[in-house]
């Protein structure tokens, strides 16, 4: 309990001082803000490993899609993730809840780093148009969007099925797909006590081609996903 609280104060004390001294940076050019996520990364994972004690483990680096556009579709069990993959792609896009755009100061950085909102649960017109969008902006960058298929965090040993929008957007860029697998949540669960001593692995999976049909991506991707979140565990 004594360790939960000094990592509470201590890791979000450092996220809103960096948020602070950045504050310059939203009328600056977007790669100062994009560093900020990415200082936000290194602290998350100093934090973990130094108040923790817990091992952050890289694999398959070798994996990493180079000289190409791809987006990355990652396991999700924790805030950690959303944290410290801006430390290991080039700054992703996040896909995220519009209702975190109005969220003063913090709002303000999502949208000034290009993220991408969608109002859940709802049919209307932004939303209609939101896989359009999402092709548009990654024609135009060179940073990787992240998608969390599962929708939402979950438990390490639940294994819900990918939803179906994973398979649309995959549908409408037609470019590779880099999966990965995080076991975070035996570390940083959604709900409870953060866990000492233990290891957290990011494991980067080989990479799926865009030749799939939307439907055989998702069962792939799913299958490829869970059977290393069943290893790594």
């Amino acid at each position: 309990m004594l360790r939960n609280l000094l990592f509470n104060t201590i890791f979000f004390s450092g996220i809103i001082l960096i948020s602070i001294i950045f504050l310059p940076s939203l009328i600056l050019p977007q790669k100062v803000v994009i560093f900020g996520g990415k200082l936000m990364g290194w602290w998350a994972g100093f934090c973990i490993k130094i108040i923790l004690f817990t091992k952050i483990e890289i694999v398959g680096k070798e994996n990493i899609i180079k000289n190409e556009k791809f987006f990355i579709a990652a396991s999700h069990q924790s805030m950690f993730e959303t944290f410290f993959l801006q430390t290991v792609f080039n700054s992703p896009v996040f896909i995220l809840k519009k209702e975190l755009l109005f969220i003063p100061v913090f709002g303000w950085y999502l949208k000034k780093i290009g993220s991408i909102s969608i109002k859940r649960n709802k049919i209307d017109r932004d939303n209609l148009s939101f896989f359009g969008d999402i092709n548009k902006l990654i024609k135009k960058t060179h940073r990787p969007l992240i998608i969390f298929p599962q929708g939402t965090r979950v438990d390490p040993d639940q294994r819900p099925q990918f939803k179906k929008g994973a398979g649309r957007i995959f549908e409408e860029l037609r470019i590779s797909c880099q999966p990965i697998a995080i076991n975070s949540g035996y570390v940083w669960p959604k709900k409870g006590l953060k866990k000492p001593n233990k290891k957290i692995t990011i494991s980067i999976l080989p990479s799926l081609s865009p030749n799939f049909n939307k439907e055989d991506f998702i069962k792939t991707l799913e299958k490829n996903i869970y059977a290393e979140l069943d290893r790594i565990n």
